[in-house]
């Protein structure tokens, strides 16, 4: 089932979101037209019931959906707004048109809410955030925006009155472990993607006569590109391995991690083969390196989650790193 479905999402990736799209889109062009068609294609109400309009997927499911829209550098929040509807309509919450995002570490004053860096806010139409033991739905279009480092991001702050009509999801839901959660089968898509593209790049780059992939210090460089996107995978797909729509904290931490870790290995290493034109704007491997960069800061780096798992193990009664990479890894 899951190859029927990243089938069918790869190949309208490679119809649609090509790299002059997501230049587009970066250079301020309106993202609303190729939404509508993902949105047309049913994807992003997979993990909804088949009773409610979805393909009743769960997250190990989607987790191939995910990564695609690493690989492709997709510049909407699909993956976001796949979980963000489940939210919605678990809670009993009609979810809104258009793709929605997540906004985290949001400070309030006076009954207003400023969210700092929310990924996709200057393409999103919405921004599901939490605040205390509640979580808002929040319009972007009524938004105070400015703009962030990365080209689709943005600093949101919304008035008193905004916050005041906003939907509510009542309970407790860790919005940061659900972003982790899709950065790293994010960041997992986009390595794999630096990784071949670096290794085709190797193969037809001639120097002294020759391939520079045939030389040894290239040829050590792609090696260690290699361990870390497929070890960055691997640990992406514990990520998603749950048995529910909701993610498991500590296998989100192995994943967001190790994915995080790779991202800066991976794109020093790949530049490095391709030396000055790989930083050029019109090279698409700034594409991939620069979303390595914004995916491995958001929800948490590797020096976060490291202190997650390093605070479980203190935590845990018998003390052996055995039984929390047991307990992770999903081992008996």
């Amino acid at each position: 089932m899951d190859d029927l479905f990243a089938d069918a999402l790869r190949q309208l990736l490679v119809d649609q979101c090509t790299p002059q799209l997501v230049r587009a889109i970066e250079s301020g062009g309106s993202a609303e037209p190729f939404w509508n068609k993902l949105q047309a294609s049913g994807f992003a109400d997979a993990l909804l019931s088949e009773e409610q309009g979805g393909a009743g997927l769960v997250l190990p499911d989607v987790f191939a959906l995910f990564e695609l829209c690493g690989s492709h550098a997709v510049p909407v929040p699909l993956a976001e707004t796949m979980l963000a509807r489940a939210l919605l309509t678990q809670a009993g919450l009609e979810p809104p048109p258009g793709c929605i995002t997540f906004g985290l570490d949001a400070t309030s004053a006076f009954s207003a809410i400023h969210c700092r860096l929310v990924p996709y806010g200057r393409v999103a139409n919405w921004v599901l955030l939490a605040q205390g033991d509640a979580c808002l739905l929040l319009p972007v279009a009524r938004a105070e925006m400015r703009p962030a480092v990365f080209a689709l991001d943005a600093d949101l702050a919304w008035s008193a009155a905004e916050v005041d009509a906003a939907p509510r999801l009542a309970g407790s839901h860790d919005l940061r472990t659900l972003q982790a959660c899709i950065c790293a089968a994010q960041l997992s898509g986009a390595l794999m993607s630096v990784f071949t593209r670096t290794l085709q790049f190797a193969n037809e780059r001639s120097q002294f006569g020759r391939p520079i992939g045939k030389f040894q210090a290239i040829q050590h460089q792609l090696s260690v590109i290699s361990e870390h996107s497929f070890a960055a995978r691997m640990a992406a797909q514990i990520g998603c391995y749950c048995g529910s729509g909701t993610p498991e904290r500590l296998r989100v931490a192995v994943a967001k991690a190790r994915t995080s870790e790779a991202a800066l290995e991976v794109a020093a290493l790949s530049h490095s083969i391709h030396g000055a034109i790989g930083f050029t704007e019109e090279f698409d491997l700034q594409l991939f390196t620069r979303r390595l960069h914004a995916w491995r800061q958001t929800a948490g780096s590797e020096s976060y989650w490291h202190t997650v798992l390093g605070e479980e193990l203190v935590d845990r009664q018998s003390g052996l790193a055995l039984d929390l990479i047991r307990a992770t890894s999903g081992m008996n």
